[in-house]
C-alpha cells in the first residue's frame, strides 16, 4: 500500500509551533481516516490522537488473544524460549524501573499464577522486546499505514540490525514512569488486548513539574499542580499517537498486550537534531571545567552518545543513508517498497529529501560540528548538501 503526502509547501508543514495549543485528545476510525489526514492534522502540528480499528486484521490479534485475555498457552508453544527484561514496578531505579532478565516461559509463569488484587501484587513487567527484530519472518502486526514514515526504524533495522519496535506485556497494575520518548522521536502504541490509562502532557509543561533541583516526577500522580494534560483511556485494538516531546505515564488497566514503535521523518527530524544539540549543550557545561584538555568535543561527543543515545556522527550517517535511498529510489534505481511493506509516495520522497536537506544546511553552519575532526577530515557536510540542492531545484 502507498502512502503519500498531498502537502507540497513543505515550509508549512515543517514549521510547526511547539507552542501550537492542543485543545482535545483527537480520535479517528481508522476505516474513514487516510494517511494524508493524519499528515496534517496530527504529525504536522505535533497532535496526539487515538486511531481506532488498528489492530482487527493482525495475527497477533488472532492467535495471541483468546476470550479477550493472552494465550499463555499459545504464547508459551510460540515464543516461550526467548529471553526477555523484567521490569519491576514497584522497584525504582533512578528514573526507571529495576530490571531482570528472564525466559518468556518463566515471565508468563509469573503472569498466570499472581493474583492480582488493585494491582497490589502485579509488579512484573515485561517491556522493550524487540520480538520482530528476532523473529523477521514471523507477521504478527503489520505496521499501519500512518505510521510508514518511519526512518528511525528503515535505519537501524537496515543497517545496524537493530530496532526501536518493541512488544509490551504486563498484568493489570503493571506501569511505567512518567517519561519522554529516546531521541525526542514520536511513538506509537496499539494495544493486541487490553485496556491501558495515558496521562500527557504537552511540550513544555513538564517544566512546571520539576522539583528544586530540576528533576520531574517519578509518578506525575503523587505531584499537586494545575498544568494542561489529557488522561485517556485506550481500548483493545486502538492506537495511540505520542507525538514528539510530550511527557506521559501509562498504566494497565487490565493484562495487556501492546505492540509499540519510536520513530522519526521529515515532520520531527529537526526537533530530534534540537534535541541532541541541547543534551550536548548541557554536557559541555557539566564537565567545562575540563574545557582545556586535549580532544574535548570528542569526548563530549562520547558522552551524548552514552546519555542520548546518538551523537553526531550516528546521525549524520543516519540522514546520510535516508537522502540516498531516497535519491535511488527518485532515479529509479532502488525499489520504493520499504522494510516494512509500505510504498513510498513521489511527493514524499521529495518531502524527505527536503527535509535532509534543511537539516544538512543546519550541520554546515554549526560550530559544534564543524570543530569536530570527523567532519573537518572524514566528511564534507556541503557534498551531500550541494547533491541534493541540485536534485531539488530540477524537481
Amino acid at each position: 500500500m502507498e502512502f503519500e503526502t498531498d502537502c507540497n509547501d513543505y515550509n508549512y508543514y515543517l514549521s510547526y509551533s511547539d507552542n501550537t495549543e492542543i485543545k482535545d485528545m483527537l480520535v479517528f476510525d481508522s476505516k474513514n481516516f487516510n494517511y494524508n489526514d493524519f499528515f496534517e492534522k496530527c504529525m504536522v502540528v505535533n497532535a496526539p490522537c487515538i486511531i481506532k480499528s488498528i489492530t482487527n486484521q493482525w495475527e497477533a490479534s488472532d492467535l495471541w488473544v483468546k476470550e479477550g485475555k493472552p494465550d499463555f498457552d499459545y504464547l508459551s508453544r510460540k515464543y516461550g524460549p526467548s529471553n526477555v527484561t523484567i521490569y519491576n514496578c514497584k522497584e525504582r531505579y533512578y528514573n526507571s524501573q529495576k530490571t531482570r532478565d528472564s525466559t518468556f516461559d518463566e515471565y508468563l509463569n509469573y503472569w498466570k499464577n499472581i493474583q492480582v488484587e488493585d494491582g497490589a501484587k502485579s509488579v512484573e513487567y515485561l517491556k522493550d522486546w524487540h520480538m520482530k527484530l528476532h523473529h523477521k519472518n514471523d507477521s504478527f502486526y503489520n505496521v499501519p499505514i500512518y505510521f510508514a514514515s518511519d526512518w528511525l526504524n528503515e535505519y537501524y533495522s537496515e543497517c545496524l540490525d537493530d530496532d526501536y519496535r518493541f512488544v509490551y506485556m504486563g498484568p493489570k497494575g503493571t506501569w511505567t514512569p512518567f517519561h519522554a520518548d529516546v531521541f525526542a522521536s514520536y511513538s506509537w502504541s496499539a494495544n493486541v488486548c487490553g485496556k491501558k490509562r495515558w496521562i500527557f502532557f504537552p511540550p513544555g509543561e513538564e517544566n512546571f513539574l520539576r522539583d528544586t533541583l530540576g528533576n520531574l516526577p517519578y509518578d506525575v500522580t503523587e505531584v499537586n499542580h494545575n498544568r494542561k494534560f489529557f488522561d485517556v483511556e485506550q481500548n483493545p485494538g486502538e492506537a495511540i499517537f505520542v507525538p514528539s516531546g510530550w511527557h506521559h505515564q501509562v498504566w494497565n488497566l487490565e493484562d495487556t498486550i501492546s505492540i509499540n514503535h519510536n520513530w522519526v521523518n521529515a515532520c520531527n527530524i529537526k526537533v530530534m537534531w534540537n534535541s541532541m544539540k541541547h543534551n550536548l549543550e548541557l554536557i559541555c557545561k557539566e564537565i567545562e571545567d575540563c574545557k582545556e584538555m586535549d580532544d574535548f568535543e570528542e569526548h563530549c561527543q562520547i558522552m551524548l552518545n552514552a546519555s542520548f543515545g546518538m551523537n553526531f556522527y550516528k546521525f549524520y550517517d543516519f540522514i546520510r543513508y535516508i537522502a540516498e535511498m531516497r535519491i535511488e529510489m527518485l532515479e529509479g534505481k532502488k525499489s520504493r517498497v520499504l522494510f516494512h511493506g509500505h510504498t513510498i509516495g513521489q511527493n514524499h520522497i521529495l518531502v524527505d529529501l527536503r527535509a535532509v536537506k534543511d537539516v544538512l544546511e543546519i550541520l554546515a553552519n554549526c560550530e559544534a560540528v564543524n570543530c569536530l575532526s570527523y567532519f573537518k577530515n572524514d566528511v564534507d557536510v556541503t557534498e551531500l548538501l550541494d547533491k541534493l540542492v541540485h536534485i531539488l531545484d530540477n524537481k
